[in-house]
């Protein structure tokens, strides 16, 4: 399918436990499936951009970067607390608004996206092997095993891998026993960095005011139960609680 298509218009997508996007629905089911589809959220596609940009002198070309993505903007929050996304059919590397993105994987072995994972580790090679006095120049082949042993790890424990920590994982990629000054720095500006991700909310039902006939009497029957525990343990020898237990997230 080219970027031209019609066919994937929108997409929706939810918020995992992992805090990464996963896919839930597309407009165009037969090309897509969206069992462990992951899509890059702004704050990720910041951080991407970003990193690459450190590549350009190995030989990274940005288009490659863009033709491997279909943009998305936000369009609606759904009831079942999943987010719509609209595509977008300019370029989002000229765009000032952040995005989502959608990795092109329906060609997993030679579509763009591989070509993207193929053109970066070649550049995260050259690159280590410049900055790093390596007794034997590191080789592309090690690279893709280490993350080919993660992904199976993650595989074995019934664990979708992400997009954006494939990418990330070659990006990050270092040599075991050795350390690139450079990459300590960039992990401390990600760290002040945050983008907010701007969920609209959808309509809710008018609340309803409430008025004294309407409290519960859970709160007296919970300090009530308090004191009882309290005084209880106090005789056992252990300290009384004071204040209410905060609930567990």
């Amino acid at each position: 399918m080219s970027k031209s298509s019609p066919k994937l218009q929108w997409i929706k997508v939810r918020l995992g436990e992992d805090y990464n996007w996963w896919v839930t629905e597309t407009s165009d089911p037969i090309h897509w499936d969206v069992d462990g589809l992951g899509v890059i959220d702004p704050r990720q596609a910041s951080h991407l951009t970003d990193s690459l940009d450190a590549l350009r002198e190995y030989g990274f070309d940005p288009e490659v970067f863009e033709n491997a993505f279909y943009p998305f903007r936000i369009n609606a929050k759904a009831e079942d607390n999943t987010v719509e996304l609209r595509r977008v059919h300019e370029s989002f590397l000229e765009l000032e608004e952040s995005l989502f993105l959608l990795p092109d994987v329906l060609d997993e072995e030679k579509g763009p996206y591989a070509d993207f994972l193929d053109q970066i580790t070649r550049c995260r090679v050259k690159l280590l092997n410049d900055l790093i006095d390596l007794q034997e120049k590191l080789e592309v082949d090690e690279i893709e095993e280490t993350i080919r042993e993660d992904q199976n790890k993650d595989y074995i424990e019934g664990k979708a891998t992400h997009f954006y920590n494939e990418i990330m994982a070659i990006l990050d990629f270092v040599p075991a026993g050795y350390e690139l000054e450079e990459d300590d720095a960039d992990e401390e500006e990600d760290e002040e960095e945050d983008i907010d991700i701007d969920i609209p909310d959808i309509e809710e039902e008018e609340s309803i005011e409430e008025d004294e006939t309407m409290k519960w009497d859970e709160d007296d029957d919970f300090e009530e139960n308090d004191k009882e525990d309290d005084e209880e343990k106090t005789e056992e020898g252990e300290a009384p609680r004071r204040g209410r237990p905060r609930k567990e997230d």
